[in-house]
């Protein structure tokens, strides 16, 4: 019986002290990138109360500006680039670099001109969702009025 409880406190202990994953486990989902290759345009942002409440979206500008831009992933060196286009926005381009790991996360960094990704030290991670040829979403956690919403990017593939 001693030897059960031993056994019992031993396993809760290892389970316990078990390390987790980090979210941004860079084990490739290549075919994942492969399917990703190509050029998209954002063609909605979604968010609970988006008609009362603005999101500034990756620090660079309101979330509806992003209605429309238009993203290039290249999956064989893992770059691309992304254009803001939008009316009343003001405009922004911006060469990234971005992959997707085997949790299904895409881990997306939006490079400064002359600076390497390596020295970039701020960067985005979203869980990739819904994914066809034509379309996916990208979903990011945001603090809005303190509570914490899903914000989704509905992507689909430029003809």
């Amino acid at each position: 019986m001693k030897k059960v409880i031993v056994f019992s406190l031993l396993t809760v202990i290892f389970l316990s002290c078990k390390s987790s994953q980090s979210v941004v486990n860079t084990k490739l989902d290549n075919r994942t990138e492969v399917a990703l290759k190509g050029d998209w345009m954002i063609t909605s942002v979604e968010f609970p109360s988006s008609d009362y409440f603005n999101i500034t979206s990756f620090n660079i500008a309101d979330s509806k500006c992003f209605e429309g831009s238009e993203w290039r992933f290249i999956s064989n060196n893992n770059k691309g680039e992304m254009m803001l286009k939008q009316g009343n926005c003001t405009d922004f381009n911006s060469q990234i670099t971005w992959y997707i790991n085997k949790e299904g996360f895409m881990v997306l960094k939006f490079l400064t001109e002359g600076i390497k990704s390596k020295h970039t030290e701020t960067g985005y991670v979203l869980k990739l969702a819904s994914v066809t040829e034509n379309m996916f979403q990208l979903i990011d956690k945001v603090n809005l009025a303190g509570k914490t919403v899903n914000i989704m990017y509905n992507f689909e593939r430029k003809q």
